[in-house]
């Protein structure tokens, strides 16, 4: 194979040391100018390891470009504990670790903001939901899938009730204490001129994150940012769940919407 992976650790806020995986072709230049995707969950205890995924190859790897996983808080990597580090009051530690992954990457050389993607899905398209608004500077592209936005109503939404123990309860001191503070739907900054190229995803008959969040988050998005440099793009799949399709058609359409949107952004083909 002409593909290495490579282990790395970037330094969080708080000095703990994050670690990500890093899969290129082997020799790339550290030039900064590697289109990167970094991908990111951090949440529910779920991990993320190395391995190889037949999209990224060929919509990434094949091309050039270089995929980066990073192991935040929140996802189970290191068990319970780190889990539990990063749940309601630190959920903001899930966000500074991503970000610190990625300003590692460009300090490594690997890329610039420039040529520097970040995708996730439902609890991960809150992460990179919350990289819009806390670090628009450090991306070229986002791609914000199935995604929880509005951190406000989330609970009254289909599932999101279940999931209070991860983020809190926004119908108590929780809302004006931590959880406004990562509510992308919230935290737009209506006074910038320009943000990255988004792409927001999500399903019609997604049973576990309403598409509201979705919709709610272009509309501001398309409204606030009238007459500004703030190229967001919409996608709605009529069926599938909340994995955004229902079969494999369509879940090949999906991936490539995403991988050639940000290849498109970072590169400028």
């Amino acid at each position: 194979s002409d593909l290495e992976v490579a282990q790395h650790f970037a330094t969080s806020k708080d000095g703990t040391k994050i670690p990500y995986f890093m899969i290129s072709k082997k020799g790339i230049k550290l030039d900064g100018s590697n289109p990167t995707l970094l991908y990111g969950y951090g949440g529910f205890e779920i991990s993320l390891g190395p391995r190889y995924a037949t999209t990224v190859g060929i919509s990434w790897l094949e091309k050039g470009g270089v995929y980066v996983e990073a192991n935040i808080r929140g996802g189970g990597e290191y068990g319970p504990q780190w889990h539990q580090s990063a749940l309601k009051e630190n959920r903001n530690k899930s966000y500074e670790d991503f970000i610190a992954v990625g300003e590692h990457l460009v300090a490594s050389n690997v890329c610039t903001p420039k040529t520097l993607a970040c995708r996730g899905g439902s609890n991960g398209g809150l992460l990179t939901g919350n990289m819009l608004v806390q670090a628009p500077d450090l991306f070229g592209a986002i791609h914000i899938a199935v995604p929880l936005l509005d951190m406000q109503r989330y609970h009254k939404l289909l599932a999101g009730a279940s999931w209070m123990a991860e983020y809190g309860d926004p119908d108590t001191d929780d809302w004006k204490n931590f959880l406004y503070k990562y509510s992308p739907y919230h935290n737009i900054d209506e006074t910038r001129e320009k943000y990255p190229a988004v792409l927001l995803t999500t399903s019609t008959r997604d049973d576990r994150v309403h598409p509201a969040h979705a919709r709610k988050m272009v509309k501001k998005l398309w409204d606030l940012g009238e007459g500004k440099e703030w190229p967001v793009y919409y996608y709605e799949n009529m069926e599938g769940g909340h994995g955004g399709a229902a079969d494999s058609k369509q879940s090949a359409f999906m991936t490539s919407l995403s991988y050639e949107f940000m290849w498109r952004a970072l590169t400028k083909e």
